[in-house]
């Protein structure tokens, strides 16, 4: 990492940040500032750990703002999409150009899980596809590269939720992680829609990843859909101004009251905003303004259902999942674009 940082590597950006002790901010490592002495540098694996360390974001290299991925990660995932079936091992990465050590850094921290179990995620994603659609158990056993039988349904109800030949009465929930001005999402989708989307730096992500596997019955796999294409144009075409309502369908489950108050945030007009109180009162439970603000705070789909315009009587932004820099930053968004 002080290799990285001395060289300004922008190939581990996203992999590590770097905060500086005399300086209290904190950098990618391929930040054009001055380079520090070792001795005042400590490094951290996300944005959040050197929020909460007491390091603010460095305005010169941003390290809050959307990671772009090392040419290497790109070339990395298009050989696993063209051939999920086939395992690439340590010596294959090296073959490509890359040490297994940056690969399993990299993964760890940008997707919360190892290439290696990235690639047994994809697989298995793409087992559930065929089992789902008609295909023989027999061959997604062979076509993903399972030794035995047993070994195959163990990872599958592991990562499902259900036998293989139960298939056709689950779910799966497809991730994708995409990149944002803001920071770096995850977004999920099941056929009825997006019923996932948050920034990866948000404390109750874990929480969120509980709560929709036992409401949705299913399993997480990364994966691709339309509906995550569809999303992820539309969310583009949000930050630059050009979109207002999101077309994209949405799938959310909760209690009758939850279900009411995402129903409610989704009337919210873009460029304005709504208080707990007003919200209460719009879904016919004038005394319920904590209740609001639980169910404000376990919506799962950021920004297309829009908690963010919801804000404190005094006109106060009030809490924000993803930060209240974020909330500001949205709504001045929007305000601009309206005016």
């Amino acid at each position: 990492m002080e290799r990285a940082y001395q060289r300004s590597d922008a190939s581990y950006d996203g992999v590590f940040y770097l905060g500086v002790r005399t300086t209290g901010i904190f950098c990618r490592p391929s930040c054009p500032a001055r380079k520090p002495k070792p001795e005042n540098v400590e490094f951290f694996a996300m944005p959040k750990e050197a929020l909460f360390a007491g390091y603010r974001p460095c305005l010169r290299c941003r390290p809050l703002e959307g990671d772009e991925a090392p040419p290497w990660v790109a070339r990395l995932l298009q050989r696993v999409e063209r051939r999920p079936d086939t395992r690439i091992r340590e010596r294959d990465l090296r073959t490509m150009g890359v040490e297994p050590a940056r690969v399993r850094r990299y993964f760890s921290t940008r997707y919360g899980l190892t290439f290696q179990a990235y690639c047994r995620a994809r697989r298995l994603a793409q087992a559930f596809e065929r089992i789902r659609h008609g295909g023989s158990v027999d061959d997604a056993v062979f076509d993903t590269g399972y030794e035995s039988h047993s070994g195959f349904r163990e990872a599958f109800q592991k990562t499902f939720g259900l036998t293989p030949r139960r298939t056709a009465e689950g779910d799966c929930i497809r991730l994708a992680w995409l990149d944002t001005p803001m920071g770096p999402m995850v977004a999920g989708a099941t056929d009825g829609g997006i019923c996932l989307l948050e920034f990866t730096d948000r404390r109750m992500l874990e929480h969120q990843f509980v709560m929709l596997k036992r409401r949705f019955k299913a399993g997480f796999a990364p994966g691709r859909h339309p509906h995550l294409t569809t999303l992820r144009r539309e969310l583009g075409e949000y930050f630059a101004g050009k979109r207002q309502v999101f077309d994209v369908p949405v799938e959310v489950r909760g209690t009758p009251f939850e279900m009411k108050v995402w129903e409610e945030l989704q009337r919210i007009p873009y460029g304005e905003t709504r208080s707990y109180a007003d919200m209460a009162q719009r879904v016919g439970s004038p005394a319920a303004v904590r209740a609001v603000g639980r169910a404000n705070g376990l919506n799962a789909i950021a920004i297309v259902v829009p908690c963010h315009r919801v804000v404190n009587k005094n006109g106060d932004l009030g809490g924000y999942g993803g930060g209240l820099w974020r909330k500001r930053r949205l709504l001045h968004l929007e305000a601009a674009s309206t005016r």
